[in-house]
Parts: structure tokens; C-alpha cells; sequence
């Protein structure tokens, strides 16, 4: 079983930034492609960024095209995801996910593994 954890979510306000992080442990090898995906109250879990990590190709929302984006450090079997220019609709539970296959799918039921989620709350 893959685990996942997330860091790096807080209160920011208008126009900040933020760097996200997931930790991935156990069986990594299994894992060929992971994203972040966000959950705002009421709302359903929407795709985020994608990276491959077989091929390094990236996917974006568009709705954070150009103020997103996500990286990863193989050495460390960390994640990331640094935002730049946050709006307050961003505010939501931010979550990794890793699924074993490199495509990018941009539904959550094409991801094989979760993390528990953090935080992520932008002020106006």
C-alpha cells in the first residue's frame, strides 16, 4: 500500500502564495503518475495538476493554468505544488493522489491512492 501525506496547508490571504507537499512511503515503485485534487465544502473533488513520472508531462486545470505548478522530486518521493496569485475560490481541502499507470486522468476514480488532506484557506 502506498501512503500519501500532505503539508504545507494554511491561511494565506488574496495574491499570495503557497507551496504544497506529499510525501509518498511505502511500495513507491508502484506509483507512475500523481496529482492534486481539491474539495471545497459542498463541492465535488476537482482535478487540479497532474505529473507523470515516467514521462514528466504535466496537466493543468484551467482554471490555475499559468499560476500553478507541479513538480516533483524523485530523490525524496515528494510532490509539489507551488500557487502563486491565489483567489479565494481556491480555499479547499487539497489532496495528493498517485495511481499506478503514467497517464493523467483528471477524475478522481483514476487514482489508485489518497492522502488525507490539507487545508488551504484564502482570504479576501
Amino acid at each position: 500500500q502506498v501512503q500519501l501525506v500532505e503539508s504545507g496547508g494554511g491561511l494565506v490571504q488574496a495574491g499570495g502564495s503557497l507551496r504544497l507537499s506529499c510525501a509518498a512511503s511505502s511500495r513507491t515503485f508502484r506509483i507512475s503518475a500523481m496529482a492534486w485534487f481539491r474539495q471545497a465544502p459542498g463541492k465535488e473533488r476537482e482535478f487540479v495538476a497532474a505529473i507523470s513520472l515516467i514521462h514528466s508531462r504535466t496537466g493543468y486545470a484551467d482554471s490555475v493554468k499559468g499560476r500553478f505548478t507541479i513538480s516533483r522530486d524523485s530523490a525524496k518521493n515528494t510532490l509539489y505544488l507551488q500557487m502563486n496569485s491565489l483567489k479565494p475560490e481556491a480555499t479547499a481541502v487539497y489532496y495528493c493522489a498517485a495511481r499506478r499507470f503514467s497517464e493523467l486522468p483528471t477524475v478522481p476514480i483514476g487514482y489508485d491512492y489518497w492522502g488525507q488532506g490539507t487545508q488551504v484557506t484564502v482570504s479576501s
